[in-house]
């Protein structure tokens, strides 16, 4: 019997198959999967306009055998099959593919869709095969034929027998080595378990005889169970995402859900949507009740579960979900995807991009509808993932703020309650052209803020900002429904007439001595003092210097401990308050008591604006002195 070679420097070639395309050995069964379903899909397609084929689509199958005593796997299926000439044509020419051709050859129908498109697929088998043995008869010819090779040194073709069309792949495992354990391949359970991960979909039953245990013994005996074995179907074949909505109930839903992505809580909103056009898709997508354990870690693997045709790409495709959208889980499924030799990986991401953009807006519209519908299940999402929303707000110095800033939530002074930013504009008081907002570690302190009393006499609402990322929402926005934002508690609020800013002026003119006074007392612990008439009931306060807040310092020191900038301290005077016009009083009669009473009033403006007393002893000396 002649042997013949491989054409076009097979030997490198296949060698470079089969150790450089792939990057996951495990996906060999996936590939010759995939080739059995396009066999199949050929055979089916003749059968449209051919009676003597004699199979409907229900009669098409996929077969699984393995043999662990003598180390195979076999992977059947009673599709188109081959004869010699295209054994030679397709298994002995590397890159060949019948499938491509196939696909050129045949106009696109509705239920026809063709997997493989390069030829390269059936060699993926070498990864872990020592020699593969193809048996195979083509439909409408009585000759079976032969081809077998070990993958090195070119491929044998001998005529043998087989009762119908179709193709048998019968690979014999590598021997175990320290580095990789081939036997695994052979268990059930792995058997299954790949099946299920990457050809779930496939629109063929996978079939495999499988172990079970039974219950033998007779009613009212002891439980004895054995063991037996039956053909099982371990795909699903049609997936969810591929029925119409109309037929797909929650508890369906939910299921698919807990079985895909191991969540065993409700997911808080299902999105099951497709697209036509340049590139169709269909997509089934959750917005989950609770993060994972890992989700704020960097071991936190996102995206979505990418398909062509039923059959997995890659299992977090990163590139389909945002940043800010990371949360979400879900799967995609694209017959148009420009795939890679080894379908592991796209060529390029004009069509990702597409999709991209497409599930942003379905993500985005139906997060707006729970916003507004359904405010309960909301906020308990925006509890779980606020916090995300926020930093894809502030990233890439918000470029992506339009797509969230609807989205996001903050604690109303004046309401009680988490509200939108379009709700505070909504509500905001006749006359007020500022978004005001305090930074703070907690609503309780944050809310006794002398800057916050005296813009609630004023019926103006403020934004309790208590998460880190919080404060760098408005310098990323800087404006929202043309209004700007007001940190109340470092800048000017703006509520003064053009003749109350004038007698300001004045009287801080006059009390130019007693301020210079306080200042010379606290020395360089504090920047500036002046007064204030932002202050309401409260006789002082601390503001910082214009450009960083008190609690942007705090962030910037904690973030990096190396941080040696500190904010300049204001304190603000109100000359108003009995408390200010006593150290005004002790000034001139008795000049060390103002100094103590300066003091006082300086550690008073530093606990309200929660900043560290850098020597409480004195603090605690300094009350007691001025009890005596």
């Amino acid at each position: 019997m002649e042997k013949m070679q491989f054409k076009a420097e097979s030997k490198r070639l296949l060698d470079l198959m089969i150790n450089s395309i792939y990057t996951h050995r495990e996906i060999f069964l996936r590939e010759i999967i995939s080739n059995a379903s396009d066999a199949m899909d050929k055979l089916a397609y003749i059968a449209l306009t051919d009676n003597a084929v004699g199979l409907d689509r229900s009669d098409f199958a996929i077969t699984i055998t393995r043999d662990e005593e003598n180390r195979t796997i076999t992977v059947s299926d009673n599709g188109i099959g081959m004869n010699r000439a295209e054994m030679e044509e397709n298994l002995g020419t590397i890159a060949k593919s019948g499938s491509l051709k196939f696909k050129q050859e045949m106009e696109k129908q509705e239920d026809i869709d063709i997997i493989g498109q390069f030829g390269v697929g059936f060699y993926s088998a070498f990864m872990v095969a020592s020699s593969v043995t193809v048996i195979s008869r083509k439909y409408g010819e009585d000759t079976a034929w032969k081809w077998v090779s070990d993958g090195a040194d070119g491929y044998t073709i001998e005529q043998t027998a087989r009762a119908a069309a179709g193709t048998d792949i019968i690979m014999t495992l590598k021997a175990d080595t320290d580095d990789e354990n081939y036997s695994d391949f052979l268990k059930e359970y792995e058997l299954r378990s790949l099946i299920k991960r990457y050809s779930d979909y496939i629109r063929y039953p996978i079939r495999m005889e499988v172990t079970k245990s039974r219950n033998v013994a007779a009613d009212g005996e002891e439980p004895k169970y054995e063991s037996y074995t039956e053909w099982e179907t371990l795909n699903s074949m049609v997936p969810l995402w591929q029925r119409a909505k109309k037929d797909v109930t929650e508890e369906e839903y939910e299921a698919f859900y807990r079985e895909k992505f191991f969540d065993f809580n409700k997911p808080l909103r299902t999105i099951h949507t497709s697209a036509e056009g340049a590139v169709s898709f269909k997509a089934l997508l959750y917005v989950p009740g609770k993060a994972p354990y890992d989700f704020w870690t960097k071991d936190y693997k996102h995206g979505l579960q990418l398909y062509s045709s039923g059959v997995m790409i890659m299992e977090n495709c990163a590139d389909l979900l945002s940043e800010h959208f990371r949360f979400v889980r879900g799967v995609v499924d694209s017959q148009d995807l420009s795939l890679n030799i080894s379908r592991e990986m796209l060529q390029h991401n004009r069509q990702l991009t597409i999709i991209a953009r497409n599930i942003e807006k379905k993500i985005k519209n139906e997060l707006k509808n729970m916003l507004v519908n359904d405010r309960e299940n909301y906020e308990k999402f925006y509890e779980a993932f606020g916090r995300q929303l926020k930093y894809g707000a502030v990233s890439e110095y918000g470029a992506h703020k339009d797509a969230v800033q609807d989205l996001l939530l903050f604690f109303s002074h004046k309401q009680g309650k988490l509200i939108s930013l379009q709700e505070y504009v909504d509500a905001m008081a006749e006359g007020q052209e500022k978004i005001y907002y305090v930074p703070g570690e907690n609503r309780e302190r944050l809310a006794k803020l002398p800057q916050v009393e005296t813009l609630a006499k004023h019926g103006y609402d403020v934004l309790l900002f208590t998460e880190d990322v919080d404060e760098f929402i408005p310098q990323t926005l800087m404006t929202f429904a043309e209004k700007s934002f007001c940190n109340a508690s470092s800048e000017d609020l703006g509520l003064q007439t053009e003749e109350e800013k004038k007698e300001a002026e004045e009287k801080a003119e006059s009390l130019k001595g007693f301020l210079t006074f306080v200042k010379e007392s606290l020395g360089e612990r504090i920047k500036e003092v002046r007064l204030s008439s932002n202050l309401g009931s409260h006789p002082v306060c601390m503001t910082p210097e214009a450009g960083m807040s008190f609690e942007m310092e705090k962030y910037m020191k904690k973030a990096n401990p190396e941080f040696a900038f500190s904010v300049g301290r204001i304190l603000e005077l109100n000359a108003d308050h009995s408390a200010v016009q006593a150290l005004q009083k002790a000034m001139t009669e008795d000049p060390v008591k103002a100094k103590d009473y300066a003091e006082l009033l300086m550690y008073q403006a530093q606990l309200m604006a929660d900043l560290p007393i850098e020597d409480p002893a004195a603090y605690t000396d300094l009350v007691c002195r001025l009890m005596q």
